[in-house]
């Protein structure tokens, strides 16, 4: 799985209305993120494929876990493309100034979609992976500890950010990465991610952030 931090924050049903704002000024409203959703999304057919792309592998990286693959919807440019396409249809337009992505495979889909909505792509790596000057976030994984690491300067005050990853599980590296981008005074708008487990589908927040997914995980660690 891409993600298996404990996570604090509540998750809790989301209703957002739709309207964005920055610096008191409305800009380009996000979509509404609401269960209905899942629903509209599902007569997309986009969507089958890109499902149909992803392998599961049972018992990695340890027993127990059902790792979803990604790397075979990568070996496949047209469904590579419509992922890619569907979450940059969604964000075009919403004000977004930067697009962050977690390491390793947020750095797969993040640059693809910053291009395309003429954002900024700050990388979020693990310690010790950025030359200059740094700040810091560390979370509780279920055996230990991990940590976020983001250029200092990388986000202005304000700025509109996109949180992208390939997977969400408990969301605990996410809000990680919430935490971390807030620190450095940006606004949060969404975190996006290829595959959720069911519960995401209905419109989750972490942090108090909306969480978008494109497919469901059918199989998953009880």
């Amino acid at each position: 799985m891409g993600e298996e931090a404990n996570c604090d924050a509540v998750m809790e049903a989301g209703n957002g209305n739709g309207k964005a704002k920055e610096n008191g000024h409305a800009v380009a409203a996000m979509p509404d993120v609401k269960a209905d959703d899942a629903v509209v999304a599902l007569a997309d057919p986009r969507l089958q494929g890109i499902s149909d792309a992803i392998r599961v592998v049972p018992h990695f990286p340890k027993p127990g876990i059902m790792f979803n693959d990604i790397t075979t919807l990568l070996l496949r440019p047209g469904v590579f493309k419509d992922a890619v396409d569907m979450f940059v249809e969604r964000y075009r337009g919403t004000g977004i100034a930067a697009v962050a992505g977690i390491e390793a495979r947020g750095f797969i889909f993040g640059p693809a979609i910053a291009l395309a909505v003429g954002a900024k792509f700050i990388p979020l790596r693990k310690p010790k992976k950025l030359p200059g000057e740094v700040i810091s976030e560390t979370y509780v994984l279920e055996y230990g500890t991990d940590c976020l690491e983001m250029h200092v300067g990388a986000i202005e005050p304000r700025e509109r950010v996109l949180i992208v990853d390939d997977l969400v599980a408990t969301g605990g590296t996410l809000c990680a990465a919430i935490n971390l981008l807030e620190r450095a005074g940006a606004d949060v708008v969404e975190c996006a991610c290829l595959i959720g487990l069911p519960k995401f589908k209905d419109c989750y927040k972490l942090n108090g952030k909306p969480v978008y997914v494109l497919v469901e995980s059918l199989e998953y660690e009880k």
